[in-house]
């Protein structure tokens, strides 16, 4: 029997998560293409802009990644995977996917988006160099919440990146960022 892997772990927790609240999971699995990255990219965006205290990371920032719907399950296994897109003056970068595999005590199922806003060209090399770029390696992440998001200006963003989570939907607490891997990909047309 082969030894599995973080990949099949992550695939595993991810139907669990399926099962423990449908509706959340979209029906087919399937990697998504750049006409449906990008059309989800665009509607988060304009969700984005709406939300209270990011004008200044929108306007601050030198490039954003942006994952709109980062699916998150498990019961004590849990995983998350997502798909988006490096967005750097209004124009599409690349395409990038998001994964993560945690254990403990947890259990459910939710969707979520992403922003990461970079606010140093560093931090931004450091992601387009990486072959895999593991958050809490390399230029620091900050997540804010809608407290500190109220505090954010142009002299307060001192760090290389910025995180904020939106459009919570289900049955988990959080989207948990350590130990999670940002990958380049390539989807079809």
């Amino acid at each position: 029997m082969p030894t599995p892997t973080r990949r099949h772990v992550c695939r595993l927790a991810l139907l669990a998560g399926a099962l423990a609240a449908p509706g959340i999971l979209p029906s087919p699995a399937r990697a998504a293409t750049r006409r449906e990255i990008d059309a989800d990219v665009a509607a988060a965006l304009i969700r984005l802009r709406e939300l209270p205290n990011t004008e200044p990371l929108l306007r601050h920032s030198k490039a954003m990644l942006l994952f709109p719907r980062i699916i998150s399950g498990g019961f004590i296994v849990g995983g998350q995977y997502g798909e988006g897109a490096l967005l750097r003056g209004g124009k599409t970068e690349g395409y990038f996917s998001i994964a993560g595999l945690s254990l403990g005590l947890l259990a459910g199922a939710q969707a979520s988006g992403l922003a990461m806003f970079f606010m140093q060209e560093s931090a931004l090399t450091a992601l387009q160099k990486a072959d895999g770029w593991e958050i809490g390696t390399g230029p620091s992440v900050v997540a804010l919440d809608k407290g500190l998001q109220a505090n954010a200006s142009i002299t307060t963003l001192t760090e290389p990146v910025y995180a904020i989570t939106f459009g919570q939907q289900g049955l988990m607490a959080a989207l948990a960022l350590n130990g999670t891997k940002i990958t380049k990909i390539t989807p079809d047309a």
